[in-house]
């Protein structure tokens, strides 16, 4: 390949980063590092580890293609979402394709060298990743499904680590990661209410308003903080990873202070750029508590 192909490639690359906001791997690979640190005691299998981040990076970018995929129409017709990608032309839908193709054929492999369990629960994830986008077209829980999805890669990691599934633990800490989820994609779809009901799409805003969707996104991260402050119940922390929880709060309640403010600007720091920085903290001080006490 010439340099001008190369360069071409490269910068086909980034936009495609940049489509599915790869970055926002922030979201799930912190919880599903704190998962297998904790169900290992910190001392994980190198080979798992490995796996297990291929595993998460894979399947959050592959879900986040498809989702650009299926909602390019509705996108298009937003003027909010109109410059995205696909919308603007600036990638072809062959290309997030490809992309997606790519991803979800690493999280095939990685699942394969995690264990024959991991793979007999693979159909979970494709269920969850390829229904996602259709779920805003018929009901306002789309929110809690899109929750449950990110949740996978905190229960995948932990069912891989220990080869076991039904432990209460394993699903407090899940849920704590899908109400978390659910909570900041209300706040998210705020900016997009009137928009939705003029496309007859679904979402919590749209069905019950602005206050309404403020408090459900209020009671669902206090159910989050709730969940993760009980994890001491079920694993050996203590108060380094309760000031990470404390911190994880303080964080929340200033990203629903911002929310208040109806811009995009004032939105997307508050459910994008907070949140991306919630789980580092929460992961931080459980590493305090596991590797220091």
């Amino acid at each position: 390949m010439d340099a001008g192909g190369s360069m071409a490639s490269t910068s086909k690359l980034r936009l495609v980063a940049e489509a599915v906001i790869f970055r926002h791997t922030l979201f799930s690979l912190p919880f599903a590092l704190a998962a297998v640190l904790l169900e290992t005691g910190g001392r994980p299998s190198a080979w798992k580890l490995i796996w297990i981040v291929v595993a998460v990076v894979s399947g959050r970018n592959a879900a986040n293609a498809v989702n650009r995929i299926i909602d390019r129409d509705i996108d298009a017709a937003n003027p909010r979402t109109a410059a995205r990608h696909i919308p603007s032309g600036a990638l072809d839908v062959r290309d997030l394709r490809v992309f997606a193709a790519a991803m979800l054929a690493l999280l095939v492999l990685a699942t394969a060298m995690l264990g024959w369990l991991c793979v007999a629960f693979l159909w979970v994830p494709g269920i969850a990743i390829f229904g996602y986008s259709y779920t805003k077209r018929f009901t306002w829980l789309c929110h809690f499904w899109l929750g449950a999805t990110c949740a996978i890669a905190t229960m995948g990691s932990l069912i891989a680590v220990s080869g076991r599934i039904f432990e209460l633990r394993y699903f407090v800490l899940s849920a704590a990661v899908a109400s978390w989820v659910a909570g900041f994609d209300i706040i998210y779809a705020l900016q997009d209410m009137e928009v939705d009901r003029a496309q007859g799409l679904h979402s919590i805003p749209e069905r019950f308003g602005p206050i309404w969707a403020r408090l459900i996104a209020a009671g669902t991260h206090c159910a989050t903080l709730v969940l993760l402050a009980s994890l001491p119940l079920f694993w050996k922390l203590g108060p380094a990873y309760l000031v990470g929880v404390g911190a994880a709060a303080v964080l929340i309640a200033a990203e629903h202070l911002i929310a208040l403010r109806p811009t995009e600007r004032h939105i997307r720091i508050a459910a994008y750029g907070i949140n991306e920085i919630v789980p580092l903290v929460v992961l931080a001080g459980a590493c305090v508590d596991i590797f220091l006490h």
